[in-house]
């Protein structure tokens, strides 16, 4: 059984919750056995899932995939920017570097209504799902390369 972990950024907790119910919705239709985890915000993330994967690499859990939740408002000073960019860089070198299968599914948004409009299960764009089937096609993928 597919093992998946999500990690999600809490600081937007009602957005946190409509992410992790797109991506675990599908992580369950999908046969995947889901644990999840909170941090305090975007920029936690990318440090969590290191952390989970040094632990498997010493007994801990092993997971086959990862899944990054949350979302970062723009504000009025610079920290949105870093923010952003700092948590994008961390999980994608977490994925070049480490081989991880990660789905990103921060949102990175001007207000909270253009959030709301892709964290919506209900709705066409249920940003939470397509970061989970992002973190299948890439497990399927490292399958395919012969990484179990």
């Amino acid at each position: 059984m597919t093992r998946i972990l999500i990690v999600e950024a809490r600081f937007y907790q009602n957005i946190a919750d409509e992410l992790a119910t797109g991506a675990v919705a599908r992580l369950e239709a999908a046969g995947a056995e889901v644990e999840r985890v909170a941090v305090p915000g975007a920029f936690e993330v990318p440090a969590a899932i290191a952390m989970a994967h040094r632990a498997a690499q010493h007994g801990g859990a092993v997971y086959d995939g990862f899944v990054a939740l949350g979302c970062v408002i723009r504000g009025e000073t610079s920290h949105y920017d870093y923010v952003c960019g700092e948590s994008a860089r961390g999980l994608q070198e977490l994925a070049t570097r480490d081989g991880l299968a990660i789905g990103y599914g921060i949102l990175t948004v001007e207000n909270a209504e253009q959030a709301w409009a892709r964290a919506r299960v209900n709705g066409n764009k249920n940003k939470g799902r397509d970061a989970a089937e992002a973190c299948l096609a890439m497990i399927d993928l490292k399958h395919k390369f012969g990484q179990a």
